[in-house]
């Protein structure tokens, strides 16, 4: 009998042990920064062996590793105890529970005066064409991205051979074949471990999906093609944006990496593919992707860690600040990563309403659709089922309206839909029937005829209509700043159009085209924006809602390709700055010194995170008179002058020294100070300027953001 209830015990201690490590256990990043190992192999043992520490068993370590990363950096994920977790901790740099991200053109270019960039068009093919951009998407761009290979967009006639600096491969998968890469897709890898180890396997969730990099849903494609798509005459969208598309670099080489599934990205995937991406010899890095704010810290975010080793290797990583548009939601916020907002381009989509009492409503859509005949109006209030509220009527969802109000008119749900959201305003989208977007002003105009005793309507199809004068501006839905982890440094950085942008497409996702299939596509997103800033810097790397919006909004402005390709002048800042900054922001030396394979002593005093060398002047807590620090670069031929001027932050007095900037020959380097003297307290919002510095030739801004504490 006491052996019975001995085994009994013993039998309920394993059971609970068993369920303990099966029901509490999480997917864990575990980061250990550089690494001096041999091989990958080493790398690998070593992961085993540290996690070993903890599980009491090598081949139990082995059996939770999902992803090990050992090329560009070192690290593992893995099924953790929070209580593991924390054992964990004292020994590497970070572990952190990896989370899901989620993903964040015929005229755009034109809009942006690529073809005048002279520089640019002078180039030789083949200095640009030496340049690759790894998309990273969901399904994704680094693209993390998937593609749809066969599009005229990914065309390489007219392409060298592979670069030789390229140690990518072309990978093979379910409707991929090795004829798909070619000589503008030179690789491609994709990513799925991480994913169905924190959620399921891909085929139970009843989806249409490719187990390959192969585009099921469009995204990787049309970013991929924003970027470096090859000329294609005549596209458009059932007739609208018709034009000549292209990506802002056409001949600049892709390499994709797929870690995205039906719009979800696992962290640990995310990291694999980084450390790839860094190791297979990308130049640029194209995120459209991001986590959901808040963000924690530098050191508990696979793109923020990625990015770091990418920035320490000369990778100039671009990605997008996100949808969320309220204050603070901006993500991807590490210094080292240069992140975009979306802006709108001189173009809009016109559907017109034309009321039954001769008014004409100015609406907003991608409709293609002719309406023949005037049909009659009723509001989704008015037309609510039994038992549904007329507020939510209003919302005109499923189910929520009587069918026999609405049949036959203009309503949702029944035969065409006009909507009302003035958050929206600008954007397009796409109905099965004929459908526009109105703002409130000209909502009071639907009101009122539908009151009359004309109470019909129709809708026109759309028309494009270019040269819009208020362009570009900051779309509302963009996320916006401040920095969450260190205000000081003003995020987001740049904006791009990112607003009814047209570009390649995959045929099969026909999710967001009304179950149309299409080879170009019109959407709208910082998604958009990111792929346009990446061809930019592409470029550049191949050369030898109706308030004030404020540089939270729109970082250092508009990007300029012609711009950036002759600068004036540069804020350089390297690993070494960014070291100092991370001292500064409280990062241990365990950490830092995982970063950097080496022990870091932090100066004392600490460099103020406000004096990296960043090309924006942030200062979120001024107690008093403050001076900071900047150096700048001359890019030009001849010797030149450059002169301060000031665009004052209210209540701020600003003193630059020297307020003139002498320069003899081409990367030059010159600091200056910048005093700032408060004579109001801004009451715990931040205030708004500007620092200039010009030529006669050049105008380099530098934004300036102030929180004046006290004075």
């Amino acid at each position: 009998m006491r052996l019975v209830k001995v085994l009994t015990i013993l039998f309920f201690i394993i059971f609970a042990f068993v369920h303990a490590t099966t029901t509490d256990a999480k997917h864990y990043i575990v980061y250990m920064g550089e690494h001096s190992h041999p091989n990958s192999e080493s790398v690998v043992r070593a992961n085993h062996e540290i996690l070993a520490s903890i599980t009491r068993s090598f081949v139990r370590a082995q059996q939770l590793a999902i992803h090990h990363y050992n090329k560009s950096f070192r690290g593992f994920s893995a099924m953790l105890t929070p209580e593991q977790a924390q054992q964990l901790e004292d020994l590497v740099v970070s572990v952190f529970q990896s989370k899901m991200n989620k993903l964040h053109t015929t005229h755009s270019w034109e809009f942006l005066r690529i073809d005048s960039a002279q520089q640019y068009n002078q180039m030789p093919m083949e200095s640009t064409s030496n340049i690759i951009v790894g998309v990273i998407d969901i399904e994704f761009t680094l693209y993390i991205s998937r593609i749809w290979p066969e599009s005229k967009s990914f065309n390489d006639k007219g392409q060298g051979p592979v670069p030789k600096k390229f140690k990518g491969e072309c990978v093979t998968g379910e409707h991929f074949r090795l004829a798909n890469c070619n000589r503008k897709i030179i690789g491609d890898r994709f990513y799925s471990k991480g994913f169905e180890a924190e959620s399921r396997p891909l085929e139970s969730f009843n989806l249409p999906f490719f187990r390959s990099v192969r585009d099921g849903d469009g995204h990787g494609t049309y970013t991929a093609s924003t970027i470096v798509g090859s000329i294609v005459a005549n596209v458009s969208l059932f007739g609208m944006a018709r034009g000549t598309a292209r990506g802002g670099a056409p001949s600049v080489r892709l390499a994709i990496y797929k870690a995205c599934w039906f719009d979800m990205c696992s962290e640990i995937d995310i990291l694999s593919v980084l450390d790839n991406a860094i190791s297979d010899g990308v130049d640029i890095l194209s995120i459209s992707i991001g986590p959901d704010p808040p963000q924690p810290s530098y050191f508990e975010n696979a793109i923020s860690i990625g990015a770091f080793h990418a920035f320490q290797r000369g990778i100039l990583v671009s990605a997008s600040a996100g949808n969320l548009a309220f204050p603070g939601t901006a993500t991807n916020v590490a210094p080292w990563i240069l992140i975009v907002v979306a802006s709108s381009v001189d173009r809009e989509f016109h559907s017109i309403v034309y009321l039954g009492n001769s008014k004409v409503l100015k609406g907003f859509s991608l409709n293609p659709i002719k309406m023949e005949t005037y049909y009659g109006l009723i509001g989704g209030c008015a037309a609510a089922a039994l038992g549904i509220t007329t507020k939510n009527g209003s919302f005109c969802k499923n189910n929520t309206l009587d069918q026999t109000l609405v049949k036959g008119k203009i309503v949702a749900g029944a035969v065409r839909l006009i909507l009302i959201d003035p958050s929206i305003k600008d954007v397009g989208f796409q109905f099965v029937i004929p459908n526009t977007l109105i703002s409130q002003e000209e909502a009071k105009e639907l009101q009122a005829c539908m009151i009359s005793e004309n109470s019909i309507g129709k809708i026109s199809p759309t028309i494009t209509v270019l040269n819009i004068k208020l362009a570009p501006e900051v779309v509302v839905f963009s996320s916006i700043g401040p920095n969450i982890i260190t205000t000081d440094i003003i995020k987001p950085d740049i904006t791009g159009p990112g607003l009814n942008i047209l570009a390649a497409w995959s045929p099969v996702a026909t999710t967001t085209t009304t179950e149309r299939s299409v080879d170009y596509n019109i959407i709208s997103g910082t998604s958009m924006s990111c792929p346009h800033v990446s061809a930019v810097s592409a470029i550049v790397k191949s050369d030898p809602n109706g308030t004030p919006t404020t540089p939270f909004d729109y970082g250092s402005e508009h990007i300029s390709p012609t711009g950036v390709l002759n600068p004036g002048l540069v804020y350089d800042f390297n690993s070494h700055d960014i070291i100092n900054f991370l001292c500064s922001t409280g990062a241990s030396p365990a950490q830092l010194k995982n970063l950097t394979r080496e022990l870091v002593h932090c100066k004392n005093p600490l460099t103020p995170s406000y004096n990296l060398n960043y090309p924006s002047i942030g200062v979120a807590n001024m107690n008093r008179s403050l001076s900071l620090y900047r150096t700048v670069t001359y890019y030009g031929k001849d010797p030149t002058v450059y002169v301060a001027s000031i665009d004052y932050p209210t209540g701020v007095e600003v003193k630059v020294t020297p307020a003139k900037l002498k320069f003899t020959k081409v990367r030059e380097k010159m600091s200056f100070r910048v005093d700032f003297i408060p004579f109001k307290n801004s009451n715990g919002s931040f205030v708004f300027g500007s620092l200039t510095w010009s030529n006669g030739i050049h105008r380099v801004r530098s934004p300036i953001g102030l929180n004046v504490v006290s004075m």
